[in-house]
């Protein structure tokens, strides 16, 4: 332990998703202080993801005393009981009772559960780039659409099993979502119908000497000026504003956080979003809120985790 920190000041944060697991233990200011950080194997299901954790959590736990844990799960779940509604990639997590496996694993009562959405986006509320503002709203933008909202420091939750579902707000009348549109495999196919739309682009060029995840070579196409990657950008940022305008509408964030992989495109990205968005909402509303991008990057769910955890001991729950 290190010299000066009181056993049981500690807090333990778990992000288990699809492809990924990590626990971190830290203090109540969101600072990391060890980190363990697994490769999900999806053949091995739900039961290998918590062998894992049986071998971790307890080394951890000697290591650093904590008084409570949070976790952050990739699916969505019920908050209240803390258990698995189902994952989407994961085989054997549907109506697990996770918090109270943890308990019994690791020997701490106070144990809470959120979808991974809502714990980048507290984490991110609190310590990264909407610190200081309320409401905030995150969004990201990875394989799927998610998205969370924080009010004065605490997660929102609707009416179960509600939860900020941009991923699913429509776009059109014939049921066209969002996420089909602004996701990172929506995105893939983009680049892939460049194949017959624009052959000769850059961009194609780079995504069929490296096929796979081909949003990921949206950047250095843009840095050298391809119009093809300029065009999907433009209509990527031109759909993303007009479903965040219905979040501003209904919540008026004073911040709106973009996060997820293909928030790595960057200042591009943000700006193309933040111009469209004012395009799409009330005068009265205008300018709209900020929009900045994540600052906490792959810690988002690990930092609000911490901060899930440090809730619960402060309420007492």
């Amino acid at each position: 332990m290190e010299s000066g920190q009181r056993a049981g000041l500690f807090l333990i944060g778990i992000e288990i998703g699809g492809t990924k697991l990590q626990l971190v233990a830290g203090d109540e200011t969101g600072a990391i202080r060890a980190r363990r950080r697994l490769r999900v194997e999806p053949e091995k299901g739900a039961a290998g993801i918590r062998r894992q954790i049986e071998q971790e959590l307890p080394e951890m736990l000697r290591s650093f005393p904590s008084r409570a844990v949070g976790i952050g799960f990739g699916g969505p779940v019920d908050w209240k009981l803390g258990r698995i509604c189902r994952s989407h990639q994961i085989e054997g997590w549907s109506e697990f009772d996770l918090a109270g496996w943890i308990r019994q694993v690791s020997g701490v009562a106070l144990v809470a559960v959120e979808n991974d959405a809502n714990v980048a986006a507290l984490g991110e509320a609190l310590h990264g780039a909407g610190a200081g503002f309320s409401p905030v709203f995150y969004v990201t933008l990875g394989s799927g659409v998610g998205g969370g909202l924080v009010v004065e420091g605490g997660i929102y939750h609707g009416a179960a099993p509600g939860e900020a579902e941009i991923g699913h707000v429509r776009l059109d009348r014939a049921g066209v979502i969002l996420e089909e549109r602004c996701s990172g495999w929506a995105v893939d196919g983009k680049v892939r119908e460049l194949e017959t739309k624009a052959p000769f682009s850059l961009l194609w060029r780079m995504a069929r000497q490296s096929p796979g995840a081909e949003a990921r070579h949206l950047v250095r196409a843009l840095e050298q000026g391809d119009s093809a990657a300029q065009h999907i950008l433009e209509e990527t940022a031109e759909d993303l504003a007009f479903g965040l305008s219905h979040v501003v509408h209904l919540f008026h964030p004073r911040m709106i956080v973009l996060g997820g992989g293909l928030a790595g495109i960057g200042e591009p990205l943000r700006a193309y979003v933040e111009k469209d968005l004012r395009r799409f909402i009330m005068d009265a509303f205008a300018p709209g809120p900020r929009i900045a991008l994540a600052a906490l990057g792959e810690d988002a769910v690990p930092v609000g985790a911490l901060s899930l955890a440090r809730g619960v001991v402060q309420h007492g729950q």
